[in-house]
């Protein structure tokens, strides 16, 4: 049987067709991403606004005792308040039940150990979750926005991988990856650094020991990047 994969989505207001509102989505390159490497992708939608914190850790449970593995997808920033920081004049409105139901999901499947893999927004909270902090503006750490070059457009930029690590047999440990994002990890206790950027930013984390558990801060979605997908969903196999 195909593992099944669960992608955390957006709740947005949304058109399509004659119709126009609140709507579930998430870009068809992460669902094509898992089904090309032999996956089938289930949409994870987040509760709604008013849910209670035991309503949404119970969906979270339920839903994870459903699924081989959980992909934390790419989006809106994280909110300042849950790692104790003030928001920075560039941080972005908090999206606060998206981070409430992706932090359910990433406890529900620490407690199963299930496969997890992160990206972009994903790897920041894998971080968070863990107990880090983040950088809220990259920009003020490396003097240039290289990383996010604004609009509806991807910067591309160069990443070192460790080769001894979970990620380095999956990936080249040399490469050009497609990044869109202002902010990035600072601290991240439990967690291994296992790739950065030439100007030294966090670009991927990962667990200690057996257990799939990566983050990834670039977007491989967008190169067809079979290797770290393959390797995710074998895991979950």
């Amino acid at each position: 049987m195909k593992p099944v994969i669960g992608l955390s989505t957006y709740r947005v207001d949304a058109q399509w067709g004659v119709w126009s509102g609140d709507a579930v989505l998430l870009p068809t390159t992460y669902t094509g991403s898992v089904e090309a490497v032999g996956a089938i992708a289930a949409l994870l939608p987040p509760p709604p606004p008013d849910a209670g914190p035991a309503a949404i850790a119970a969906a979270a449970q339920t839903l994870v005792g459903r699924i081989d593995g959980l992909m934390i997808a790419g989006g809106s920033d994280v909110d300042p308040a849950s790692y104790g920081a003030e928001p920075h004049p560039e941080t972005e409105e908090p999206n606060a039940p998206r981070d409430r139901w992706e932090f359910a999901l990433l406890e529900a499947a620490d407690r199963v150990r299930l496969p997890v893999l992160g990206i972009c927004r994903g790897i920041q909270v894998m971080a968070v979750h863990n107990g880090g902090t983040l950088h809220q503006h990259v920009p003020d750490v490396i003097g240039n926005a290289d990383h996010s070059p604004g609009g509806a457009t991807y910067g591309t930029i160069s990443v070192t991988v460790e080769a001894d690590s979970r990620l380095g047999a999956l990936v080249a440990p040399e490469h050009s990856v497609s990044c869109h994002h202002h902010q990035a990890v600072d601290r991240h206790p439990g967690l291994t650094v296992t790739a950065r950027s030439t100007d030294g930013v966090i670009e991927a984390l990962e667990a200690p020991g057996d257990r799939f558990y990566v983050g990834v801060q670039w977007h491989p979605e967008e190169r067809s990047d079979t290797g770290l997908f393959a390797g995710f969903v074998a895991a979950a196999g």
